[in-house]
């Protein structure tokens, strides 16, 4: 471990402990400036000239603190958080540390209920100097995409459903999003998933899918159709005429995946399809 060069707010920091006092050690970073860690966290090991990795926040009264616990995120980072008080001006989040996270009214999108789940990043706030949780992301994304194109493999963190399909963080820095009609696999808030850029739209959006464009896919539609249907006794009421949601909804694909599916088995011999149904052919 180095010993950081200062300290710095929101972020883990590798500090020596200078001095010890009945309410806790004083660990400092390179320049000189130290921070309290309570006694409560406070080892045999951390001997004086040692050095700890901490967290620094601040406690109730806004002084800076440090604390051996880790946050649920740090500075910058987004993660789902629980609500566990509201307040008038806002509403307290679950970190996992001693203090709760805060997140004024003015960074919530829709009014906080207690217990619910909600998606926000932690940030630096100007105003008050303390860390607090946002639920508007939209000020965060680049708005000019750059270096990317139609195609490309990018790396999504998904952090919202809407009524079209689930918006997504692009590559770090981008709004991207999943049309519901283009998701044949199970999706969840917080998902971390590699994507290939469908379109980039003139406002800075991506549309996304979880499939390569152009890519072939048959013949695994087809496996996994084949499975299914053994698994169900050889036969499935489904067929060319089925509806695409139920589709979608049974064996996660879309209805020409599906479609090519059934064709490609049936032309190797191995299912017969009828208006009742997928057969399995007895070899």
């Amino acid at each position: 471990m180095k010993q950081s060069e200062y300290l710095e707010l929101g972020l883990i920091n590798c500090l020596r402990v200078d001095r010890h006092t009945p309410h806790g050690v004083f660990i400092m970073a390179q320049d000189g400036k130290d921070v309290l860690l309570p006694q409560s966290y406070v080892t045999d090991a951390m001997v004086e000239d040692s050095l700890v990795e901490v967290f620094l926040y601040t406690d109730s009264e806004d002084r800076l603190i440090a604390t051996t616990l880790t946050p649920t995120a740090m500075l910058d980072e987004y993660a789902v958080f629980e609500v566990a008080d509201i307040a008038p001006f806002g509403a307290f989040m679950k970190w996992g540390l001693a203090k709760d996270l805060l997140v004024p009214n003015m960074f919530q999108k829709t009014p906080f209920k207690l217990g619910e789940k909600r998606f926000l990043k932690v940030i630096y706030d100007e105003r008050t100097h303390r860390l607090v949780g946002t639920e508007k992301l939209g000020e965060f994304f680049h708005r000019r995409v750059k270096g990317l194109n139609p195609n490309d493999e990018v790396n999504i963190l998904v952090i919202s459903e809407t009524p079209l399909g689930f918006k997504c963080i692009v590559n770090d820095k981008y709004e991207g999003l999943i049309y519901h009609t283009e998701i044949f696999e199970p999706i969840h808030l917080c998902d971390e998933k590699k994507a290939y850029i469908k379109t980039i739209r003139k406002d800075g959006n991506i549309d996304l899918v979880l499939r390569k464009p152009g890519s072939k896919k048959s013949g695994g539609s087809a496996q996994k159709v084949l499975e299914l249907i053994k698994e169900n006794n050889g036969i499935m009421p489904y067929n060319y005429k089925s509806d695409a949601e139920l589709i979608k909804d049974v064996f996660g694909l879309s209805k020409k995946d599906f479609k090519r599916a059934l064709t490609s088995l049936q032309d190797d011999g191995k299912i017969a399809v009828k208006d009742s149904g997928i057969y399995i052919k007895n070899s």
